[in-house]
């Protein structure tokens, strides 16, 4: 297996309103040992306000990853997606849409919206850490992410 030459920690920005699902994250992105940076909000007027810098994040640090859920309050992941794919700044950041939902009009629709992935959390616990580890190799380890600052 190739690995990327970067020393950088990978950014991630998870996005999630699941707090049990939030620290299963963590512990995963933890234990695959790859050196990373995790930010974590709790839905997407969070994490949008986040991306553009706004209010609380005016110092926040542009991330290489967004690990996605769809069904929050306020702002869900559909509208997230939408807005960072259609924005210049940001559409390049590779975005994970992690969630629940197998539905096929989920599915679709985040494809539609040019969601680079889209993985359904798995029930187990094992299964679930597996998934994450899995992401995070690929998006780590793997593949080449575009490295971009923000103006």
């Amino acid at each position: 297996m190739m690995m990327s030459t970067s020393t950088q920690p990978v950014r991630i920005l998870v996005v999630d309103d699941d707090p049990g699902d939030v620290l299963m994250i963590e512990e995963a992105l933890e234990a695959s040992g790859s050196p990373k940076h995790v930010d974590v909000v709790g839905d997407g007027q969070e994490a949008l306000q986040f991306l553009r810098r706004e209010g609380k994040h005016s110092e926040a640090t542009r991330p290489d990853l967004i690990l996605l859920d769809l069904n929050m309050p306020r702002v869900d992941g559909r509208q997230v997606l939408a807005e960072v794919k259609s924005d210049e700044q940001l559409r390049l950041i590779p975005i994970v849409v992690l969630t629940t939902s197998k539905a096929d009009t989920d599915i679709l629709s985040s494809y539609t919206l040019q969601a680079n992935a889209y993985v359904t959390k798995p029930i187990d616990l094992d299964e679930f850490e597996n998934v994450v580890r899995n992401i995070d190799e690929f998006f780590g380890q793997i593949v080449v992410l575009p490295k971009q600052s923000w103006s």
